[in-house]
C-alpha cells in the first residue's frame, strides 16, 4: 500500500504513459503491478461537482449525495498513475474501456471525508488481445461504501490457439426508446475539464484521426452516467455497463430502457453503443 497526500497530476502522467506505450509488451501472461495507491482523506471539491452534474444531466442534490459515477472520477488520477507506469504491461495509448460494474451500499454526502484506493486486479486473454481489470474503493470509516470494477482492453494480434473463443452473440431486441439528445462537437472538451480526463480523442476531430477515429468521440464515463441521470438509482444499487460502440461527436443517441433495469444507448440504424443493466 503506498498512501499519497493528494492526487497526482493527469497530465504528466498521460505524456509518461504515452512516451512508455510503444515499450509495452502486452500479454495477459505478463506482471502486473501489485501496488495499492490509497488517499487517506478525499474531499469533493463543491464547485466541480455541480460543474460535473450539469454535463451529465445529474439534478441539483437536495440531499448532498454524490452521483453514482463521481468516485471513478475521484479515483480516475490513480488508476492511470497505475496504467501509465513502467511496471504495467499495457500500453495507455490504445488501451480502450470496455466495461464498469459499480455497487454503492450507502448514500455518500458530498461533503463527507472519505479514504480512496485503487489498485489492477489482474490481466485476462480476450479475442482481441489483453483486458486489465482495475478495482477502485471509496470507505468511509473503514467501511467500504461504494466499489467499482473497470476493464481496459488492450488490442495486439494473439495466436489462434491463445486466443479465447468468443459465444455466439444472441440476437439484440431493442429497448423501447425513452428520450433524443442532439450531442454537440464539444461534449469531449466539457466532459475533460471536469473529469480530468483529456485524452485526445475526445477533444478534437484532428487529434481523434490520429487514432484511427474520422471524429471526436464521447468519454465512455460520461455515456453511462448520462443514461444513469436519466434511469434513476436507488441509494442501495449496483449497476453493469459495457461500452460496445464509440459516439461520434456530433451525433444523435437514444436512450433506452425497459422499465425493469435494462438501458441502452442507441445511435443510426439502431448500432448499440453502450448496454446497461441496474439492480
Amino acid at each position: 500500500m503506498i498512501p499519497l497526500s493528494s492526487p497526482p497530476a493527469l497530465t504528466p502522467l498521460l505524456a509518461r504513459g504515452a512516451l512508455l506505450s510503444p515499450f509495452k509488451r502486452p500479454g495477459s501472461a505478463a506482471g502486473f503491478p501489485r501496488t495499492r495507491l490509497v488517499l487517506p482523506e478525499v474531499r469533493v471539491d463543491l464547485a466541480r461537482l455541480a460543474a460535473y452534474e450539469r454535463i451529465c444531466g445529474f439534478p441539483a442534490p437536495g440531499d448532498n449525495a454524490l452521483p453514482l459515477t463521481y468516485p471513478h472520477v475521484l479515483g480516475f488520477p490513480l488508476a492511470i498513475s497505475l496504467m501509465s507506469g513502467r511496471a504495467f504491461p499495457l500500453p495507455l495509448l490504445g488501451l480502450v474501456h470496455t466495461s464498469i460494474a459499480i455497487s454503492r451500499y450507502a448514500t455518500l454526502p458530498a461533503t463527507g471525508a472519505y479514504e480512496l484506493a485503487v489498485h489492477v486486479d489482474g490481466l485476462t486473454p480476450h479475442r482481441r488481445g489483453t483486458e486489465a481489470t482495475v478495482m477502485t474503493e471509496l470507505r468511509d470509516a473503514g467501511t467500504v461504501v461504494w466499489e467499482s470494477s473497470s476493464t481496459y482492453l488492450a488490442r495486439h494480434h494473439r495466436h489462434a490457439a491463445e486466443a479465447p473463443t468468443a459465444p455466439p452473440a444472441a440476437p439484440h431486441r431493442p429497448l423501447p426508446v425513452r428520450q433524443e439528445w442532439r450531442l454537440g462537437g464539444d461534449i469531449g472538451r466539457r466532459y475533460g475539464a471536469v473529469s480530468g480526463d483529456r485524452n485526445p480523442i475526445h477533444l478534437h476531430p484532428l487529434t481523434a484521426r490520429l487514432f484511427g477515429f474520422p471524429r471526436a468521440i464521447a468519454h465512455g464515463m460520461w455515456t453511462v452516467a448520462r443514461c444513469l441521470a436519466a434511469h434513476g438509482t436507488d441509494e442501495t444499487v449496483r449497476v453493469r455497463a459495457e461500452f460496445r460502440a464509440p459516439v461520434l461527436l456530433p451525433g444523435v443517441v437514444r436512450y433506452a430502457a425497459d422499465g425493469e433495469g435494462r438501458f441502452e444507448l442507441r445511435g443510426g440504424e439502431d448500432r448499440v453503443h453502450l448496454l446497461g443493466y441496474v439492480e
